[in-house]
């Protein structure tokens, strides 16, 4: 990518380059358990994947109190797919440790909120295989591709 970035004005450049800098706050939203589920619970979590934003409703709210919104750089609902969270949260992260670049990807919740599925996934299952197993095949096969003398 850096090459494209020499051909872009130094404005452009600048401001691509600082937003691999930048700290990014991407939220996955688990769907209820079968346990939750079968003991009447409901979520109060809805997620605006379009506007990167969670409405939180309060269960005891007053008729028309509206959610509480939080907004983030990246929402993923309830129905989310593995691929999808890499592409968009990792696989940028992944690109950027290939240039050369330091990059961090850290799962931080409470417990059972789906960190390790989403970092570790079912690795049997392609289409249910996480962050890690994902960032490894996209690792090996980008060195895989690299020209004689580079490991």
């Amino acid at each position: 990518m850096l090459s494209s970035l020499t051909s872009q004005p130094d404005k452009d450049r600048e401001a691509v380059l600082r937003e691999r800098e930048n700290v990014r706050v991407v939220v996955r939203v688990r769907p209820l358990s079968e346990k939750e589920s079968q003991a009447g619970f409901q979520s109060i979590v809805q997620s605006d994947d379009l506007n990167c934003s969670l409405l939180v409703t309060n269960p005891a709210a007053q008729d028309g109190e509206p959610p509480k919104v939080f907004t983030f750089d990246s929402v993923f609902g309830q129905n989310s797919k593995q691929v999808d969270v890499y592409n968009l949260a990792a696989r940028p992260i992944v690109e950027n440790v290939l240039e050369g670049y330091n990059g961090t990807i850290f799962a931080y919740g409470q417990t059972g909120t789906g960190k390790t599925f989403t970092m570790e996934g079912v690795r049997t299952v392609p289409e249910l295989k996480g962050i890690i197993p994902n960032s490894f095949a996209h690792i090996f096969g980008h060195i895989a591709k690299a020209e004689e003398g580079k490991k």
